[in-house]
């Protein structure tokens, strides 16, 4: 259903011709070879201690790993990713993110992820969170990740 209200969203303003700056809903980054897009995040309620980091990530060169990240709004973050097992999603930390040579991987609400632990103040709407990403090859790169509002392009991630 989230994915549904994204594609739906990106179908009504690319149809009614509506313009606004990409950088209020993502951000861009580069280190390398390596290309981040559309990188966000979601606002947060006030008590709630997690959020999910999603983006895009290009290769341009050989395999490399996201190895780790980090942001002064959170005490930690982690790499996750979410599958199925059996009839039961299952959310657990990873060791890394393989980003294939010459290709690309999304980190998605559902999927592979990155989770704000022990966020220090609520993340608000209209704001950017910054995020230092650590790969074993390309190296660091910082990702200023915009605040979505709930609903934009989804809502409040549990965990």
């Amino acid at each position: 259903m989230i994915n549904i209200r994204k594609n739906h969203l990106v179908y009504l303003l690319a149809t009614t011709g509506i313009a606004f700056s990409s950088s209020l809903l993502a951000q861009n980054a580069l280190v390398g070879p390596i290309k981040i897009e559309n990188a966000y995040t979601r606002a947060t309620v006030p008590g709630q201690q997690v959020a999910g980091g999603f983006m895009k990530i290009e290769n341009k060169g050989t395999t490399d790993q996201l190895v780790s990240a980090s942001s002064p709004l959170a005490g930690e973050v982690q790499l996750h990713e979410m599958a199925m097992e059996g009839n039961v999603m299952k959310m657990r930390q990873v060791k890394d993110i393989t980003v294939p040579a010459g290709g690309s991987i999304e980190l998605k609400p559902g999927g592979l992820h990155l989770m704000f632990m022990n966020i220090k103040a609520p993340l608000t709407a209209g704001e950017s969170v910054p995020v230092k990403l650590k790969f074993a090859k390309a190296g660091e790169v910082e990702v200023k990740m915009p605040v979505n509002a709930m609903g934009q392009p989804g809502g409040a991630m549990k965990h």
